[in-house]
This record gives structure tokens, C-alpha cells and sequence, in this order.
């Protein structure tokens, strides 16, 4: 069910994602960046956000750049 009131604070949104998904939001210059762990988990958040909330990826953050593995 999506969440069609009109206008839809970022916040909440950023919040909701990171209670579904495994992913790290970052800031650059105060706006908030996603940083996903592939292109399969880009692409769930990406229509969980259009599905829950009516509203495009880039609508929510800044950017969003793939995760860099930690070394072993």
C-alpha cells in the first residue's frame, strides 16, 4: 500500500528503508546518499520506495553508490 498524502517527508522514508534493508546512508554536504551492497538490492529499495511511498529512488537521496566490500 502506498503512502499517497502528498507530500512525504525524506526522513521518514530514509528511515523506513533502513529498517527493511541492510544499507548505509551517508551524508555529502548534508544531503543523504545510499550506499547499496549490489544492483539486486538497489533495485528491491528502489521499487520499495516506489511501491510503499509513490516516489522515484533519486526523489529520496542525493545519489546512491554500490558498497565497497571490507577487506578480509
Amino acid at each position: 500500500m502506498a503512502v499517497r498524502s502528498g507530500f512525504v517527508e525524506c526522513d521518514y522514508v530514509i528511515e523506513e528503508v533502513r529498517k527493511v534493508f541492510q544499507c548505509t546512508v551517508l551524508q555529502c554536504e548534508g544531503r543523504p546518499c545510499l550506499a547499496y551492497g549490489s544492483k539486486e538490492e538497489l533495485e528491491q529499495i528502489s521499487d520499495f520506495v516506489k511501491t510503499k511511498f509513490d516516489k522515484d529512488l533519486l526523489d529520496i537521496f542525493f545519489t546512491s553508490i554500490e558498497s565497497i566490500p571490507p577487506e578480509s
